[in-house]
């Protein structure tokens, strides 16, 4: 099914996203990677402050290319999710609403998901000129020092995306094997 959401992302919409949906945002989104993500852990272990409010808010796992004259970005593909797994069900209990990024996610994180409400979506991984066209805005916000790995803020239009772990766990990622190897007589093993 195809969806258009606005963001930020409240668990209401949350929870009308199904595995498997195709996606397009608009609206405010924010990236941040791994240093990012070990820099908010560390403060928040103090009893600091984030440096954004993660309420209802979608974390692109993504650090640009430079940008090209004229552009607000420069390629901007997603990162493997699991980098950030040891981190994700803290920003997940503290409200954030979504996750952008690519690939597997671990069995705490998809718990942190069901009872936050929350979801995971994938943005394809080798098209970051094209997803690059999506975004309109760029802004550094946070940890300048990081360089690409900073926290920026974007402003996307139509930005594609599939969820991959909805609101209630399910997961196309399983759910695809399986599909196929009804399909195909296969071991599920072997896919």
């Amino acid at each position: 099914m195809n969806r258009h959401i606005n963001v930020p992302i409240t668990k209401e919409t949350a929870q009308t996203l199904q595995a498997g949906d195709y996606v397009y945002i608009t609206g405010t989104i924010y990236t941040a990677r791994d240093a990012a993500h070990k820099r908010m852990y560390e403060i928040l272990q103090e009893g600091g402050t984030l440096p954004l409010d993660i309420n209802e808010q979608v974390i692109y796992y993504m650090g640009p290319s430079p940008a090209r004259e004229g552009r607000p970005i420069g390629s901007a593909g997603p990162t493997t999710a699991s980098r950030m797994d040891k981190y994700a069900p803290q920003l997940l209990d503290l409200g954030l609403g979504a996750m952008i990024g690519k690939g597997k996610r671990s069995p705490a994180v998809i718990d942190a998901i069901i009872r936050n409400k929350a979801v995971y979506f994938a943005a394809v991984g080798g098209a970051g000129a094209l997803l690059s066209k999506c975004i309109k805005k760029s802004d550094i916000i946070a940890y300048e020092d990081l360089g690409t790995e900073a926290i920026r803020r974007l402003e996307v239009e139509e930005f594609p995306v599939i969820v991959v772990i909805d609101s209630k766990g399910n997961n196309l990622y399983e759910t695809a094997i399986e599909e196929y190897c009804l399909e195909n007589t296969c071991d599920r093993r072997s896919v």
